[in-house]
This record gives C-alpha cells, sequence and structure tokens, in this order.
C-alpha cells in the first residue's frame, strides 16, 4: 500500500512537470493568450466545470477573486436553469472538462458565442501549438508555399499534425470551439484502472494557479491587496492592521502638558495600558509610562506629584500609522523593547494607541 501511495504522487508529480514544460514552451503563446483575456476583462472571469473538473474549477474561481481577479463559479447544470444569466457580455468564461465533450458545457457554447464572450477551455486534448483554429490557415499557407510563397508560422503549423497520418491530431468539442484552448492532457491517471480524474484534476488545479499568480504579478497585487481581501480567520488575523486593534476615543489615556502628576496618575489607572499620551493642540507631544514613573520616584520621591505631564514625559516617542500591519507595530515593539505605541497621522495628531496585549488576539504573539 506504501509503494501504490508513493506511486500516485510520481505519477501527479510527472503529470505537473510535463505541464510545466508546456506553459514554457509549446503552449506559452496559448497561455499569454489566455492571461491577456482575463487581464482585460473589464467584468468578472466564470470558471465552469462538471463533476470532478467542477470541484477544480470551484477552486481556481476562488484563488482567482483571492488575488485580485473578480471570479465566480458557475454551474454548467443550474447555468441551464437559469443561472446563465449570470455570464454577461465582458465577462470571460475558462471552461473545464477533461474529455472536452461534457454535455453540459456544450450546452452552453451557443449563449457564450452569442454573447461574444471570450471563452477559454482546459482540455485533455493534446494541443499542439498553434490553437486548432490555424488548422485553416495552415492550408492557406501550404498553398502559397506551392505559388513559392513562404509562410512564417508553416513550420510551427506543419509540425503540429499527426506523425504518423499527417492528418491534424483530433480536437475536441469545446477546445475547438474556445478562443484559447489550454492543454491539460495527461499520460495516465494515477488510479490503477486508469479511470479516476487524479493527475488530470492536478494538472487542471495547477494549470489555473498558474494562470491566477501571473495575473496577480501583472496587475502589481501587493500585501495590502491581499490582506483587504481576507479580513477573517487565522490569515485575516496575521494581516490585521493598527487600526482594527488600537483604543481610540474615551478608551485612549491622554492628558495635556500642564496636567499634574496625580491627574496623570489617575488617568493611567483609569485606561489601564500602563501609558499615557502628552497631548497639545491634538498633536502628540510625549508619553509618561509606568517606567517613567518609577525612575522618577527613585530620582525624586514625593516631589514627582508637584510636577507637570510636560515634565515629566518621554518626547519624541515611537508612533506608527493607522494603515501600518499589526505585524510592523509588533516588529517594532520587539526592536525598541516597549510594550505600546502611539497611533499618530502624517501630521502627527493622535488617533490611537495600540498595545502588546492588543496582538495577542492576532496570534502573532
Amino acid at each position: 500500500m506504501k509503494r501504490v501511495g508513493e506511486n500516485v504522487v510520481r505519477i501527479e508529480a510527472e503529470a505537473l512537470r510535463a505541464l510545466a514544460d508546456r506553459i514554457g514552451g509549446p503552449m506559452a503563446a496559448a497561455f499569454q493568450r489566455a492571461v491577456d483575456l482575463m487581464f482585460s476583462c473589464a467584468g468578472r472571469v466564470v470558471v465552469t466545470g462538471m463533476g470532478k473538473s467542477g470541484l477544480i474549477a470551484r477552486k481556481i474561481a476562488a484563488t482567482l477573486s483571492s488575488t485580485g481577479t473578480p471570479a465566480l463559479y458557475l454551474h454548467p447544470v443550474e447555468a441551464l436553469h437559469g443561472d446563465l444569466g449570470m455570464v454577461v457580455r465582458g465577462d470571460v468564461v475558462l471552461a473545464l472538462s477533461a474529455s472536452g465533450e461534457t454535455e453540459e458545457i456544450l450546452a452552453l457554447l451557443a449563449t457564450i458565442k452569442r454573447l461574444r464572450v471570450p471563452l477559454i477551455a482546459m482540455t485533455g486534448d493534446k494541443i499542439q501549438n498553434p490553437h486548432p483554429f490555424d488548422r485553416l490557415r495552415a492550408g492557406s499557407d501550404r498553398k502559397k508555399r506551392g505559388k513559392g510563397g513562404a509562410a512564417s508560422n508553416s513550420r510551427s503549423l506543419d509540425s503540429a499534425r499527426d506523425d504518423k497520418s499527417g492528418d491534424w491530431p483530433r480536437c475536441s468539442t469545446l477546445a475547438a470551439a474556445a478562443d484559447v484552448a489550454l492543454d491539460c492532457s495527461v499520460a495516465e491517471e494515477a488510479c490503477a484502472l486508469g479511470l479516476a480524474p487524479t493527475a488530470s484534476t492536478t494538472t487542471m488545479l495547477a494549470l489555473g494557479d498558474a494562470l491566477a499568480v501571473t495575473l496577480s504579478e501583472k496587475r502589481g497585487f501587493k500585501e495590502e491587496d491581499f490582506a483587504n481581501l481576507h479580513p477573517g480567520g487565522k490569515l485575516g488575523k496575521r494581516l490585521a492592521r493598527v487600526e482594527s486593534l488600537m483604543h481610540t476615543s474615551e478608551a485612549l489615556p491622554c492628558v495635556g502638558p500642564e496636567t499634574k502628576m496625580p491627574n496623570v496618575i489617575y488617568e493611567m489607572s483609569r485606561k489601564k495600558l500602563g501609558v499615557t499620551a502628552v497631548v497639545e493642540r491634538g498633536k502628540l507631544v510625549g508619553i509618561i509610562s509606568d517606567g517613567d514613573l518609577r525612575r522618577l520616584l527613585e530620582k525624586r520621591g514625593k516631589d514627582v506629584l508637584d510636577m507637570t505631564a510636560a515634565e515629566a514625559m518621554t518626547r519624541g516617542p515611537k508612533t506608527i500609522a493607522a494603515g501600518e500591519f499589526a505585524a510592523t507595530a509588533l516588529a517594532l515593539m520587539e526592536e525598541k523593547k516597549i510594550t505600546s505605541l502611539m497611533v499618530v497621522d502624517g501630521r502627527g495628531k493622535l488617533e490611537g494607541i495600540v498595545h502588546l496585549h492588543d496582538l495577542w488576539s492576532t496570534e502573532l504573539v
């Protein structure tokens, strides 16, 4: 049984290696056309597939959406009963079918063509370079060569023909109808019977990821964009912003420069953060922490109570912007060996305070 498991993974790994070779070689132009179509899409990428291919299609749609390309999954059967209204001009359809002959998907072709929606197909056809529709041009190019002409793509077109018969390899209905046909063929399935979708679905999934990540790079999708699309769960917590964690308004310990120390101590105790901001005309001018108080008491004793906040405060405290990541705040606290940061805007106006305890909920601490 251990060898069976190992063999499954090796077969699927080999299928992925072959896919990578195609993307970097004969399928490079088709892959780039698919990326360009989805990049210039004014609407959404509508991903569809039936059965196991449908499950992969759902994941591809989710990956596209989470990396900056609006996408949705359309069940082909539901589409035939009204959901086809989800597809509108300006969209791009990405259809998955290992055979390229899935009836439920082929039934959608008429509407897709009527709407003039670009169609990208992922099938198990061993599609050569160029696209199957180019076979029509090939005949014309061969006629030109017969008359002494030399077509620039004639060699690649002829090489796409079947080596044994000299005819073009058979192309599925879906691949032939597509504006771009992507080759997800595999030498064999990892199933012992060679029937269960295994290597083929793994290949489709990897190709979908390749399209999504390439699009993300092309769009200049950044960490900030990723964080905005993932506000929930563990990932959302790790990408939390300071503004979602900081204490503001009545929860923000704050005193003026002329505030006497008894009132400063009362403010610090009441807000329970072990620190208070010193603010003048809305701008942060300093902070006073528990540590500052202890050091002052050791140095000046009870005379500390006669001091003002301005006399006791630490000037030029470390600050952070509200839009920064919680991870950035934590790194700064660790670097400076402090437990809180004042949050200010670009003009130095105090907006809040973030404490080390607030970062516990992000699972960073």
